[in-house]
């Protein structure tokens, strides 16, 4: 036993951005990057990585946030059951808008499985990797969910350390997979039956535990910003939305493409900048700035290298405009 080499989920991998254009420059008139917006419009496009306690359910949670912080607006990504702690991404007022592009973000768990009997350590390895891969759920009766047997994908099963009974795992998983029923189904491959006796989700989409924070400290860091005027303490425990697309394909274009595409435009091949390398026809994608700002979300119309190639057409389908009309000014039309 023991812990490996530390394994990603699929979108964490290495990112290479290729320039179409070269010498092209934002104008630093309008926009501004996300790191250097005013506190308010910062806190309205932000996203906390919110560490839930056990006890309150994700509802209870992002009310609270929304308490202290006196918003009328946030979402999450993805909602934890009561008992489990751990990342629940929290989105602030306009940045609600990127919550659709978490909830299907691959999941990382880190759950303590209780077997029901005696197995040695090389059965209970060699049953753990047979559930690597894609495997067949039928959700809990508990569940929210209609109870039809669906396909999920588990990325990576590691078995970091064992006490007896008790196998401490962590599972790279796809969203909705239910890791409760993943060591029920484990304990009955073994012959001798397990439970799910504790779990903490420790990654959604581009969020881990290691930064995550706690909500005494978005309650003390707002206090500090209200009081004091301090506004770095804040600016810590919430994030830009982009950080909450990290995970997408990334595309950047001319400032002169911006406002055509926040009034719905699609985006065509003389907008783009550069490319993020292993795009693909319908895969969704994030539009950015050259400053780094997130413009809308779209599906890829053509391959990366299509892009970088072509000067005419249609590269992506604008699905949803994430900026504001006239953030930048129009050069369409």
């Amino acid at each position: 036993m023991g812990e490996k080499g530390e394994r990603r989920l699929p979108f964490e991998r290495e990112r290479e951005m290729v320039t179409k254009v070269e010498d092209v420059e934002t104008d630093p008139r309008y926009g501004c990057p996300p790191e250097e917006r005013p506190i308010e419009e910062y806190i309205r496009k932000g996203v906390i990585n919110l560490d839930k306690p056990a006890g309150p359910t994700s509802h209870e949670v992002v009310a609270w946030v929304k308490e202290i912080l006196g918003l009328r607006k946030a979402g999450h990504g993805g909602t934890l059951d009561p008992k489990v702690t751990g990342v629940l991404p929290v989105a602030l007022e306009d940045a609600t808008k990127i919550i659709q592009t978490l909830l299907p973000a691959g999941k990382e768990y880190v759950t303590i499985m209780h077997l029901h009997g005696d197995v040695d350590d090389e059965e209970l390895e060699r049953v753990v990797k047979e559930f690597e891969g894609t495997i067949l759920q039928r959700p809990p009766l508990r569940s929210a969910v209609k109870r039809r047997v669906r396909p999920k994908k588990i990325y990576y099963i590691d078995i970091i350390e064992r006490d007896g009974r008790d196998v401490l795992m962590r599972v790279g998983c796809q969203a909705g997979t239910y890791i409760r029923k993943l060591c029920h189904d484990i304990g009955e491959a073994l012959g001798v039956g397990a439970h799910m006796a504790e779990l903490r989700r420790t990654k959604t989409g581009p969020f881990s535990e290691e930064n995550a924070v706690t909500l005494h400290d978005v309650k003390d860091a707002y206090e500090f910003w209200k009081e004091e005027g301090w506004e770095e303490p804040l600016r810590h425990v919430i994030r830009p939305m982009e950080e909450g697309l990290s995970h997408l394909p990334r595309i950047e274009i001319r400032d002169t493409a911006v406002d055509a595409i926040c009034h719905g435009a699609d985006l065509a091949a003389p907008g783009i900048v550069r490319v993020e390398k292993g795009i693909q026809p319908g895969d969704l994608v994030a539009m950015f700035t050259l400053k780094g700002e997130a413009v809308a979300l779209g599906v890829a119309k053509a391959s990366w290298r299509d892009m970088l190639r072509a000067d005419r057409g249609i590269m992506v389908d604008t699905k949803r405009v994430l900026m504001e009309p006239g953030t930048y000014p129009r050069a369409w039309g």
